[in-house]
């Protein structure tokens, strides 16, 4: 999951951007296994990206380059996460 922070005039526009951009890199990575974008409520400004892949290792075979190139395609829609991965400690 990736924590970004979006002011909600925003937010639709960020979100087509990292539609064209994210979301469909990471439809083309092997392992992805889906992605959803939530908004939290009591706080429109945050948006949470949940990302399910296959496995870790999946997620960490994608190479900082190709972050770095998918990033830089955001332009100035470009938002850096302020919180970055969480790891499932137990599923019920």
């Amino acid at each position: 999951m990736l924590t970004f922070e979006v002011a909600e005039a925003e937010r639709d526009r960020w979100l087509e951007v990292e539609e064209r951009h994210w979301s469909r890199y990471l439809e083309a990575r092997p392992g992805f296994a889906g992605k959803q974008m939530w908004v939290e409520e009591g706080d429109p400004q945050r948006v949470h990206a949940v990302i399910w892949w296959e496995s870790m290792a999946d997620w960490e075979a994608v190479p900082e380059s190709e972050v770095e190139a998918t990033d830089a395609a955001m332009g100035e829609w470009l938002r850096v996460p302020v919180a970055r991965a969480f790891r499932v400690v137990r599923d019920c």
